[in-house]
């Protein structure tokens, strides 16, 4: 992992997956259901994780099988690309079980001084 190429991206998706967690903690589904605003807030922040991800160098991904890569990518590309059929379901379960798994798996490995 080249960290001047990696870090960026990956501080990136380690910091808008916080924004999500701030975002869905103490909402209930109910509340998400019920919020526009909040939906569309969760799921930009979802694409740009996914952009952030699509930037992390080939090697960074070998090196942390851990992360599931194609499909943070490919949620991004749903968005963007397949906006009319977003389903709340998939984004309120990225958002509520998938984001905190990513989080600590980039907190694993990232430096807490980066460059």
């Amino acid at each position: 992992m080249s960290i001047h190429r990696d870090i960026v991206p990956l501080g990136d998706m380690l910091d808008y997956g916080h924004r999500v967690i701030a975002k869905v903690t103490a909402i209930s589904r109910i509340d998400f259901d019920a919020d526009e605003n909040l939906q569309l807030a969760i799921t930009h922040l979802l694409q740009i994780i996914g952009e952030a991800a699509g930037s992390v160098s080939e090697s960074a991904r070998i090196a942390h099988p851990e992360i599931d890569w194609p499909k943070i990518v490919g949620m991004r590309n749903r968005i963007v690309h397949d906006y009319r059929r977003i389903d709340l379901d998939i984004v309120w379960e990225t958002a509520t079980l998938d984001v905190p798994h990513l989080i600590a798996a980039l907190e694993a490995f990232m430096p807490s001084d980066p460059p």
